[in-house]
């Protein structure tokens, strides 16, 4: 099985190390294309892949080809490989808001698998919620869920709406968790907390909350009352985010993401 990755940014080198670390690519390298040069030669030094320069090279014999560009530059890319796929390879894209009749449309294919990854798949901590179209198999499609697999989880959902709608709560997610963290960190500098101190308190309580949440089979508000007794200190942060409808606040952010994913596909 041969796997070309198509764009060599931050994301489509995070699954191309997850996956050439998999048993699953049948000890044959990672292909990468891209069209940096600084870019591939920094990768000509790595083991297990195989750069190209030139797509016609890589892209008529691959099996299964991501797609990681930016969206607004797929038009130029369909323009420039449609000539050259064939209709059983499998296209996985890791492009946000692009749609599956999109790419199915742009590159003449039919095999489309639509992803929405997240950043800590860096760390293999991500988790890749994915959607295919019904000419993809059951096999292909464990295939594809096996590489997914490789930086985190996946999840296999409905449809493409589902898609959308985790870009506003997984995709864009780690961001929401950052924001609340550089506020936590300023706060323990104005305390007087030193920097080092400040980052070692707020990333440590993180990291115990989500251990503590993912060992216990209960809700967070249930976890949330074990903090927070009557009359208490975090009883009285709790009440200063209610009061200041804070959970409201961030399921709209969560809804603005999700309703920018749809416009995207919209224009795609």
């Amino acid at each position: 099985m041969k796997i070309l990755m198509i764009g060599a940014g931050n994301m489509g080198l995070t699954y191309a190390e997850g996956m050439a670390t998999s048993p699953f690519k049948n000890r044959r390298n990672i292909q990468i294309y891209d069209v940096s040069e600084d870019v591939l030669v920094k990768l000509d030094e790595v083991p297990h892949f195989d750069t190209f320069r030139n797509i016609e090279d890589c892209l008529p014999e691959a099996d299964i080809v991501f797609l990681a560009v930016k969206p607004y530059h797929c038009e130029d890319l369909y323009a420039k490989i449609k000539h050259l796929v064939n209709e059983q390879q499998i296209f996985v894209s890791l492009m946000a808001g692009v749609t599956i009749e999109s790419i199915q449309e742009g590159l003449g294919v039919k095999k489309v698998v639509r992803t929405m990854p997240n950043l800590p798949a860096q760390v293999g901590k991500g988790v890749t919620s994915y959607t295919e179209s019904p000419e993809v198999s059951k096999v292909e499609l464990i295939m594809v869920r096996n590489l997914l697999d490789t930086t985190g989880e996946s999840i296999r959902v409905k449809n493409e709406n589902f898609i959308d709608a985790s870009t506003g709560i997984s995709g864009s997610g780690p961001a929401y968790v950052f924001y609340f963290m550089h506020s936590m960190m300023e706060a323990a500098l104005k305390m007087g907390f030193s920097p080092n101190d400040s980052k070692i308190l707020v990333s440590n309580t993180f990291e115990g909350a989500v251990e503590l949440f993912n060992h216990e089979n209960v809700s967070p508000q249930t976890l949330m009352d074990r903090v927070a007794s009557k009359g208490g200190t975090t009883r009285a942060a709790l009440d200063s985010l209610e009061d200041n409808n804070v959970n409201e606040l961030i399921k709209k952010a969560a809804y603005a993401a999700f309703d920018r994913a749809v416009e995207l596909g919209e224009q795609s």
